[in-house]
């Protein structure tokens, strides 16, 4: 039996615990590996909250930051749902705060990570620590999510108090290399050298290209880890080409660093999977139903009154729908960002000119999301102009589940994409996808197949190709019912399977044989 850790900022596993996809991963993958007879263990931050959830505290870990002593508490927790061979942990210190994205990240904009560096320094040291006492057995693999995990790596190749933990194979999941942790390397509170002054510092080696007074924590688990592994084969191609933004998205300034990692057969590009067993199931048509109860449920938190009137303008145009149903649903679920959303803030006539498009059919916009402050305003604008765009900004379980289910087109133009869950869930519930031919939504989407591509040369050129894609897609839908029920049974068909995605784990990033 092979024993694992799982190390990760997020994990839907268990409850509150997640903001993005990479929760979906750390939930799924440690069930694969069980099933497989092999041993995981996943430990996140508790944010001040999490180890409340009936957590048992298992050990006190004591260790150096700052020159001083700090403790932190090992608790495990109990998970949604019981499986055999997984143990899921939670590390609790006063300074681990809650942020104010999903209440894990902290929106730092005068100081980006300034937090959240804090808090991932004594996330990352406490489990160090655990490992060197054993807390989670003999490990055989650590595999670690994002630059938040990474600085385990800085500790193991520096820092002589955890130089045990070079015997283990750790891997490097790359989540969203745009994300990149960037902290100064001296005279700043959150800076390196205030939390680890007995360790001499690598700048060489440890040195962001583009701000050299900067330790660069995703560069740090691209030179470090043992296997490095993106979360598709096309994200990976993409990466290991320098940006030219908007046109392309690619490496982000580590290309370099990615490249050597290619040479030295360190960096693998595997699809993530989705799941397609034990699935929350919606019930059919409560899609408007859904969305009222939630913003009703909005309207009476606090931390919602400044939205109360917009929220309450949306729930006015949804009971609408109640009683004229519309002729199509066009759909999206995103954080609010410029890597979902970009082509939108900068080309608002481009979304006005899809929003008349569908109302020429009868039909309706429904975005669900919150995020960056700038685009909720703006799809809080768009809303009140037109009528036939539906946003709901807010997060809900029940009003997602709907929209999968019950919308006739998922839209995702995302500038990039390093895989995208998204896309399969719609897939999942034979929704065809419209979507940017980039990272992930390329090696899951097939044009005129499975769904629906747009791309381009040039930022103009994808612009005009999004709108003469849509104007095709409703065409299709308009006119030629065949095709269009034959691509909704492709993209049900599809199986992105987390078996054949852990295969290769097993075989690239682990080591093992299967």
């Amino acid at each position: 039996m092979n024993n694992f850790l799982f190390v990760s900022a997020e994990n839907d596993a268990i409850s509150h615990c997640k903001a993005g996809g990479m929760g979906d991963v750390v939930r799924d993958v440690p069930r694969n590996i069980a099933d497989r007879g092999d041993k995981v263990h996943v430990v996140t931050p508790s944010y001040s909250r999490l180890h409340r959830y009936g957590g048992t505290l298992k050990t006190k870990l004591n260790f150096k930051l700052r020159g001083i002593t700090y403790t932190a508490e090992l608790y495990e927790v109990i998970p949604k749902k019981e499986f055999h061979n997984i143990h899921h942990y939670v590390i609790h210190h006063r300074e681990i705060q809650s942020g104010d994205i999903a209440h894990i990240y902290h929106n730092d904009p005068k100081e980006p990570f300034y937090n959240d560096a804090l808090k991932f320094f004594i996330f990352c040291t406490a489990v160090a620590e655990a490992i060197k006492r054993g807390s989670f057995g003999r490990l055989d693999i650590v595999h670690l999510h994002d630059w938040h995990t990474s600085l385990l790596l800085f500790l193991r190749e520096y820092n002589e108090r955890y130089v045990g933990l070079k015997s283990i194979r750790f891997v490097y999941t790359i989540h969203n290399l745009a994300i990149q942790g960037i902290r100064p390397f001296e005279e700043n509170y959150s800076s390196l050298q205030n939390f680890f002054p007995d360790i001499p510092i690598d700048y060489t080696n440890l040195m962001d290209y583009r701000y050299r007074d900067c330790i660069n924590l995703m560069a740090i688990g691209i030179r470090f880890a043992d296997a490095v592994h993106t979360v598709s084969p096309s994200y990976k191609e993409d990466i290991l080409l320098p940006s030219n933004p908007p046109e392309f998205i690619g490496g982000e300034s580590l290309e370099t660093d990615l490249q050597q990692a290619d040479k030295e057969g360190r960096l693998f590009g595997i699809l993530n999977g989705a799941n397609y067993h034990n699935i929350r199931t919606a019930e059919r048509n409560q899609i408007y139903i859904n969305t009222l109860r939630a913003i009703f449920k909005w309207l009476q938190q606090e931390s919602k009154k400044y939205k109360a009137d917009f929220l309450a303008h949306t729930g006015e145009k949804v009971v609408g729908l109640l009683q004229q149903r519309p002729a199509f649903i066009c759909s999206s679920v995103a954080r609010l960002t410029e890597q979902k959303f970009y082509f939108m803030k900068r080309s608002p006539e481009a979304f006005i000119a899809i929003l008349k498009k569908l109302e020429g059919i009868n039909g309706i916009f429904m975005l669900l999301g919150t995020g960056a402050p700038e685009y909720e305003e703006l799809f809080r604008a768009f809303s009140k102009e037109h009528k036939n765009f539906i946003f709901t900004n807010g997060q809900s379980e029940n009003v997602i589940d709907s929209i999968y289910l019950e919308s006739d087109l998922y839209f995702m133009p995302s500038l990039f994409e390093p895989c995208g869950i998204s896309q399969m869930l719609a897939m999942r519930n034979g929704n065809p996808c419209f979507v940017h031919n980039t990272g992930g939504l390329k090696d899951t989407v097939t044009h005129m197949k499975t769904g629906f591509c747009f791309s381009g040369n040039s930022y103009d050129e994808k612009i005009k190709n999004m709108l003469l894609g849509f104007d095709e897609v409703l065409k299709i839908f308009v006119k030629n019912k065949s095709k269009w029920n034959e691509i909704q049974e492709n993209a049900k068909n599809q199986r992105f399977t987390w078996q054949k995605s852990v295969d290769q784990y097993y075989k690239y990033l682990y080591g093992i044989g299967i």
